[in-house]
């Protein structure tokens, strides 16, 4: 299997054996030994994947990368977090993915009205499986732990991923006074429930609530 390190906090190597990786196409800096890259369109999920992402929106261009060696990916010097997957789901905006394990299965789901105010559509990636991946954020991001005696409130701005059985509600400040410009610079939050962690980042990127 892939081994991924990181080569400080903005670039991420994968040892390879022969094995393979699925890459944000593009994102490879630096490689050594044999390697050989492969466009794959639609998340590497045939036909069927390559639909449901474009009417998801969720259109994330990846490349196959094989070899023996070590491949180096970055993208614009975001920050990475390695997530181990251990039979589970993770739930990732497509533009935060740069890399998984090739065994890992990637799909879309519905987010509804958190998808809306995180500016990134109505559906999200999905990573599911046992292996690595890799996100970016940022600035450095903070993993935060949900629990049934502490739920947490994130910014949808600032939301970057999530992993565990965590349910996810829309909460919403706007009121008359939002109406009348006197908001509260805070309109919208999304509030996670249950048991898992939550991936935020120390910056927000435009969203609907942000102008609230």
């Amino acid at each position: 299997m892939a081994q991924f390190r990181l080569q400080g906090s903005k670039v991420l190597a994968v040892d390879l054996t022969g094995d393979a990786v699925k890459a944000k196409n593009g994102s490879m800096v630096a490689y050594d030994g044999q390697m050989a890259f492969k466009k794959m369109t639609g998340g590497g999920e045939g036909l069927r994947g390559m639909v449901t992402r474009r009417l998801t929106g969720e259109q994330m261009t990846v490349m196959e990368v094989q070899g023996h060696g070590t491949c180096f990916f970055a993208d614009r010097a975001s920050e990475i977090n390695l997530v181990d997957l251990r039979g589970e789901k993770l739930y990732v905006e497509s533009s935060n993915l740069l890399c998984t394990d090739a065994g890992l299965r990637t799909g879309t789901t519905f987010t509804g009205l958190r998808g809306g105010a995180t500016g990134n559509g109505l559906f999200t990636t999905t990573v599911e499986g046992s292996g690595q991946a890799a996100i970016m954020s940022d600035g450095p991001a903070v993993v935060l732990r949900v629990s049934g005696q502490y739920p947490l409130s994130v910014d949808p701005g600032a939301y970057i991923a999530h992993t565990g059985n965590l349910q996810q509600h829309f909460q919403s400040g706007v009121n008359f006074r939002t109406l009348m410009g006197e908001g509260s610079g805070e309109s919208f939050q999304i509030r996670f429930e249950g048991e898992g962690l939550v991936y935020v980042q120390p910056s927000e990127r435009n969203t609907i609530g942000g102008d609230l």
